[in-house]
């Protein structure tokens, strides 16, 4: 579809990676590779919630029926390896997005009042997403958090660095300090202390209510129609975005700053030392993953328990899981260049298709786990949820190159650049 514009005259943005200079290309293929591998984890993150009560997320007692899990070591492997890894590293390619689309449109002569709009249409794909398919949404928090940062975009390397670490330690130490009290409270004996009666039963409570929740959810899965399930999010979870915001943007936010100066710095086009890159990249890795390891010990000692594996998810991880999330980035930035082939191609054009890959697969999930659909919802153990998401990448390495070797964008792609720009840009190549 045209309407008859000459694209070269249109800024290009990270949708739109051609034409640039060698090094921009270089630069963007680096970028569109991460993200590739950022999408596809994300699945293996989300597949428990999509197939499970969302309870399930964090604690096996979640699910319905047996996770067949012995000894909780799948939860402990993806806890270590993937959980909050991937979604990080996604944000940290969301604020190098967000500077480049900057560069870019002030190169142009634009403000960041197109960068405004753009976000300002997330928020609506992202509210669409959270009320008519899952309810496990991040582009809301993207949407918002990206407009909280772009105050942001003219500050130096340094100071985005600082007040990114700042603010995400802060969090960390707050969440670890908040749920540790909830963990003490509901699950030691400080919490037998009859002073603390009152406080420990309204811990009690946080419990059940969302477990009340998620059952209620599961019956409407497997029994309700779509419709039914609409009304529930609108009823009960008409504002759970704005929950999802306050418990994440403490993260979300200085990874969105992280991505920034690491973009400004020069991580994704090979102007980083690529020995030191090698060297922090792999430290960060390694350090990260043994500390979130001896975390996800800690959960296996007290058997899984509810308020456990709350702790563990937003208390202490928070901070381990951070120099797992840059040394990815480092190791992957070093990496994508040389991801030429069959399989580095495809998961560099499902990186480029991110934001349809990312909706197509909730709407995919939807008619496998949806009673009226194929009716998997409460199923499924965990090992075979897993099985599912490998068949969602292999549906995203099928299908998005073959679609970008025919059309310029990915289809939403598309549709959110008309948007931000308020025109119609050539879809056919």
């Amino acid at each position: 579809m045209s309407d008859g514009l000459d694209d070269s005259r249109v800024p290009h943005t990270p949708d739109q990676p051609q034409p640039l200079p060698a090094a921009g290309a270089e630069r963007i293929g680096s970028l569109d590779f991460i993200r590739g591998i950022a999408v596809m984890g994300i699945v293996l993150a989300n597949i428990a919630i999509f197939g499970q009560p969302i309870t399930a997320a964090m604690w096996p007692g979640g699910f319905i029926g047996a996770d067949n899990d012995p000894g909780g070591w799948l939860w402990i492997a993806q806890f270590v390896l993937i959980d909050g890894k991937m979604r990080g590293l996604f944000t940290l390619l969301f604020g190098a997005g967000v500077m480049l689309f900057m560069e870019k449109a002030w190169a142009r002569g634009a403000t960041r009042w197109l960068q405004a709009r753009r976000l300002g249409w997330l928020l609506v794909f992202g509210l669409l997403h959270y009320f008519l398919l899952w309810q496990g949404d991040i582009l809301t928090l993207y949407a918002l958090c990206g407009l909280i940062v772009l105050a942001c975009v003219r500050w130096d390397v340094q100071t985005q660095i600082v007040a990114a670490l700042i603010v995400y330690v802060a969090g960390a130490l707050l969440w670890t300090a908040l749920f540790y009290y909830f963990y003490l409270l509901a699950e030691t004996p400080f919490g037998e202390n009859p002073m603390l009666a009152e406080t420990r039963a309204e811990i009690m409570t946080a419990k059940t209510v969302p477990v009340a929740d998620a059952a209620t959810e599961a019956a409407l899965m497997r029994d309700g129609s779509w419709s039914a399930n609409v009304a529930h999010r609108l009823s009960e979870h008409r504002f759970g975005w704005l929950t999802v915001l306050w418990q994440v943007a403490w993260e979300t936010i200085p990874l969105m700053l992280l991505g920034m100066a690491l973009y400004r710095a020069g991580l994704f086009d090979g102007r980083m030392d690529p020995r030191k890159q090698w060297r922090w990249g792999w430290g960060g890795l390694l350090a990260g993953a043994l500390a979130t390891l001896s975390i996800a010990l800690w959960v296996q000692a007290k058997g899984f328990t509810y308020f456990t594996t709350m702790f563990a998810f937003m208390g202490p991880s928070m901070l381990t899981r951070l120099p797992m999330i840059l040394g990815l980035a480092a190791l992957l930035a070093l990496w994508a260049p040389g991801a030429k082939g069959w399989l580095g191609e495809r998961i560099a054009a499902a990186g480029r298709m991110a934001f349809s890959n990312y909706l197509g697969t909730s709407f995919v999930m939807l008619f496998v786990f949806s009673g009226w659909a194929l009716d998997l919802f409460g199923r499924l153990d965990r090992g075979q949820l897993y099985f599912v998401a490998l068949l969602s990448w292999a549906v995203m390495l099928a299908w998005s190159r073959p679609w970008l070797a025919r059309f310029r964008y990915g289809p939403l792609e598309w549709l959110w650049r008309c948007l931000t720009y308020g025109r119609l840009f050539p879809l056919c190549r």
